[in-house]
């Protein structure tokens, strides 16, 4: 572990990574939480509350690669950020816990989640996908810094299907398979009053598709196509959910144009109306 470092928000000092229950803001792990080490343990340990899940999947080293970038990445830092600490964890999902909005996202990014344990939290595709979230009136405030800035999601919550930041943002297949035990765990937990599914990006739309089908739910054949503002409607175990797909928030399609603020809105707009 580096040398504790000051958080941001709260002014107290954290090795990288940070240990679990040392007082990290939305840590939802302790010293004393079980530590999943293989795809099976993920599975055993997953079927449990939404509070035991999340703090379960926050100390998970059951990806070996995954471990070691996080950390390396964690150690390491980027010069920006060299005196903040970073989490260096699987990072939990971001919400309420009935949510009628589920935003699918891919994994944590190495300086963004990775290092303020908070999904979208701290870089630019966080900035880009809580502003029109705020715009949508499903968040309270605009902005995403760090894990003690006050952000509250309304009638949504984040997930993503593989926690742990990922290098060059490519999981391999057996580390998303590994993850899905938590991601389908999840679903059960979190779609009683569930409406809407936002797949960011076309991995996401894939992996949102594979995973309601684990779970029983019916979906149109032949598989519906991925495309910004596409949709597609399930059929949930509590009723109808609408499946919407928008680019993925990442730098390369916001720089580049092909997502802009007005297209990404668009879809959230929908999304927030299906979900009221």
């Amino acid at each position: 572990m580096t040398s504790p470092a000051e958080h941001p928000g709260t002014g107290e000092h954290f090795d990288s990574p940070v240990p679990p229950g040392t007082g990290w803001p939305g840590d939802p792990s302790s010293a004393a939480t079980p530590v999943a080490r293989s795809a099976q343990e993920v599975r055993d340990l997953a079927g449990t509350d939404l509070a035991g899940l999340s703090a379960r999947a926050c100390v998970c080293r059951a990806c070996p690669r995954l471990v070691a970038w996080r950390e390396d990445v964690a150690q390491e830092k980027r010069r920006a950020f060299r005196s903040e600490p970073y989490w260096g964890r699987p990072v939990p999902s971001l919400g309420v816990q009935d949510p009628r909005v589920l935003v699918w996202g891919l994994a944590p990014a190495a300086h963004g989640g990775n290092r303020t344990g908070r999904v979208f939290t701290g870089d630019r595709s966080g900035d880009w996908i809580v502003r029109a979230l705020f715009r949508a009136g499903l968040a309270n405030q605009p902005t995403s810094v760090h894990a003690a800035d006050g952000l509250r999601l309304r009638r949504t919550r984040i997930v993503a299907p593989v926690r742990c930041a990922p290098p060059d943002n490519a999981p391999t297949t057996v580390e998303r398979d590994t993850c899905a035990g938590w991601l389908d765990a999840e679903l059960a937990l979190v779609g009683t009053d569930l409406r809407v599914v936002l797949a960011l990006g076309g991995f996401a739309w894939a992996s949102a598709l594979a995973a309601v089908r684990r779970a029983g739910w019916e979906v149109p054949r032949p598989q519906p196509r991925f495309g910004h503002g596409a949709e597609a409607e399930l059929a949930g175990p509590h009723g109808p959910v609408l499946l919407l797909g928008s680019y993925h928030v990442s730098q390369q399609n916001t720089s580049t144009g092909r997502l802009t603020e007005a297209m990404l809105d668009a879809v959230l707009a929908r999304a927030a109306a299906v979900g009221a």
